[in-house]
C-alpha cells in the first residue's frame, strides 16, 4: 500500500521476468504485481539517482540486480511531487464548484428574467382588456379568468301581440274612438289619388244614420255606434260609415245580411247625393267593425258600371277605412307590447 499521497500506478509483468517476491526457476508465471519497497515512503520527491534507476539518491538498492519493483512509476526523470498534484487535484475541484455555483446563479437570473417578462407581458394584455381592446372573442377577460359564453333560454319569447286581438275584443280595445281620430285630416290620399274631406259625424243611433233595411240589422246585431265622413273628387261624392259591434262575430254577421247602405252625410260644402237616384253601395269588416261606403255623382246623376270614377273612389274609400281600423289594433298592441307586465 502506500503511505499518503495516490497510488503508484500498476503494470503487468513482463513474460520471461520474475515477479518481485518469486522463487526462481518455477517457470514464466506472471508476478503478483508491486510491492511496496522496503524503507517504506523515504526518499518520495528526493532527487533521483542519476543513473536513472528510480531510487532516491544516497540509498542503495536493496536488490541488486533484480527487477525495478516500480517500473515506470519514475519515468527515468525526477520523482512527481505529490503534494504539487494534490494541490493542483483541489485547485481543479474548487474551480469546478465556482463553475457550478456560477451557473446556478447564471441560469436563476435567466428564470427570473422570464419570470419578469411574462408578469410585464400579462400585464400589458390585462391592460388592454381594460381598455375595451382586448380579444372580442372574450378570451381572457380583465381580472384573468375564463370569459363565460353567452348563454340563451331555452324557452321561446312570447310572440308580439297582433294588432287583430285589439279590433277583435272589446276588453283590450279600450283606445279613444272619435270620428276625428278616425278620419283625420282635411283630405285623404290613395295611392296619388286625393280626396277632400267634407263633413264628419258619429252617433250612437246606428239606424238613424243609415238608408233601407240597414238599421234593422245593425240594431239587431247589437251595433255600439256609426262613425261617418264625407270625401269628394272630381264631382263625385262618396260617405263612409263604420259600424261598431261587441264581437267580431257580430260584425261579420251584419256585413253578410247588409241591405240597403249608410246614409249619405251632407255640409261642408257638399250637398244632398244619392237621394232618388242609383249609386254604388258597399260593405266589408275586420275585427269587430263593418263599415259601408255609399258613393255617387254629386250631381245627382245615376251610376253605372261603365262609370269608373266612381267605383275607384268607392274602392280607395273603402281601403282607407280598412287601413284606419287596423292602424288602431297596430298603435294598441306596440304600446301593450312595450309596456311594463305586458
Amino acid at each position: 500500500m502506500s503511505f499518503g499521497g495516490p497510488q503508484w500506478p500498476q503494470e503487468p509483468q513482463q513474460q520471461g521476468q520474475q515477479g518481485y517476491g518469486q522463487q526462481p526457476g518455477h517457470g514464466q508465471q506472471p508476478g503478483y504485481g508491486p510491492q511496496q519497497p522496503y524503507g517504506g515512503p523515504q526518499g518520495f520527491g528526493q532527487p533521483t539517482d542519476p543513473q536513472g534507476f528510480g531510487q532516491p539518491t544516497g540509498q542503495p538498492n536493496p536488490f541488486p540486480g533484480a527487477p525495478d519493483p516500480f517500473p515506470g512509476a519514475q519515468g527515468g526523470g525526477q520523482t512527481p511531487d505529490w503534494g504539487a498534484l494534490a494541490a493542483a487535484s483541489a485547485s481543479r475541484s474548487r474551480r469546478k464548484r465556482w463553475l457550478l455555483i456560477g451557473g446556478g446563479a447564471l441560469a436563476t437570473l435567466a428564470v427570473g428574467a422570464i419570470v419578469a417578462t411574462a408578469v410585464v407581458t400579462t400585464n400589458r394584455n390585462n391592460d388592454t382588456a381594460k381598455n375595451g381592446g382586448g380579444d372580442p372573442t372574450g378570451a381572457v377577460s380583465p381580472t384573468g379568468t375564463p370569459t363565460p359564453e353567452p348563454t340563451f333560454s331555452s324557452v321561446a319569447p312570447p310572440p308580439p301581440p297582433n294588432p287583430m286581438d285589439y279590433i277583435s275584443d272589446p276588453k283590450k280595445d279600450k283606445a279613444p274612438l272619435t270620428a276625428e281620430g278616425l278620419f283625420p285630416g282635411k283630405q285623404m290620399s290613395m295611392n296619388k289619388r286625393s280626396y277632400k274631406k267634407g263633413a264628419t259625424s258619429a252617433t250612437t243611433n246606428c239606424a238613424s244614420v243609415t238608408q233601407g233595411g240597414l238599421g234593422t240589422v245593425l240594431k239587431q246585431n247589437g251595433c255600439q255606434r256609426v262613425l261617418r265622413a264625407t270625401y269628394v273628387k272630381d264631382g263625385v261624392a262618396i260617405t263612409v260609415g263604420v259600424a261598431v259591434f261587441p264581437s267580431e262575430a257580430a260584425a261579420q254577421k251584419a256585413k253578410g245580411q247588409a241591405t240597403g247602405g249608410i246614409a249619405p252625410l251632407v255640409g261642408a260644402g257638399v250637398r244632398d247625393f244619392c237621394h232618388a237616384t242609383v249609386c254604388l253601395r258597399r260593405a266589408n269588416s275586420i275585427g269587430r267593425y263593418a263599415y259601408f261606403t255609399q258613393a255617387g255623382f254629386a250631381d245627382g246623376k245615376k251610376v253605372t258600371k261603365a262609370d269608373k270614377p266612381v267605383f275607384q273612389a268607392s274602392d280607395d274609400l273603402g281601403t282607407f277605412a280598412f287601413n284606419q281600423i287596423y292602424a288602431r289594433g297596430r298603435s294598441q298592441a306596440s304600446a301593450a307590447a312595450g309596456a311594463p307586465g305586458e
